[in-house]
């Protein structure tokens, strides 16, 4: 029996932290501003309900297999868990990482995350009518 006890968490990302519809996540991309940082793009928007900040994550399949993404998802999960406290505004966030966050070390990691959020915090970022995005085309099915 093992009758050490467990570590203590200082930091967590409890489910109420977490972006999780895709009428959330598209409602941030149409409406919200963006932040580009060399190895991820951060979609943001102010809510008018208060209750904190809530992010998503985006790691679409041009990253790589599902071993690729599955590792991004969890260094940018544990950076977001590190630096969510950074984050007092009540906003919804999506990260979408670049091909080059895979590869980044930890440390840069969590400093781009601290960076993005803190403009985040303060609101920098370019307006999604400012450029707009491409519409989607849905693929036909064979």
């Amino acid at each position: 029996m093992n009758s050490s006890p467990k570590p203590q968490r200082t930091a967590a990302f409890p489910k109420s932290s977490r972006l999780l519809k895709h009428a959330d996540f598209e409602r941030v991309y149409q409406q919200g501003r963006r932040h580009f940082s060399p190895s991820m793009t951060v979609f943001f928007l102010e809510r008018e309900v208060a209750g904190g900040p809530r992010i998503g994550l985006t790691v679409g399949k041009v990253l790589g297999g599902a071993v690729t993404r599955n590792r991004i998802k969890r260094r940018m999960r544990e950076a977001i868990r590190r630096h969510l406290l950074l984050l007092t505004a009540s906003v919804d966030v999506v990260i979408n990482p670049k091909k080059s966050a895979a590869a980044l070390e930890t440390v840069k990691l969590e400093a781009e995350m601290e960076r993005a959020f803190a403009a985040v915090q303060q609101g920098k970022g370019v307006a999604a009518s400012d450029s707009p995005r491409r519409a989607r085309v849905k693929a036909k099915s064979k």
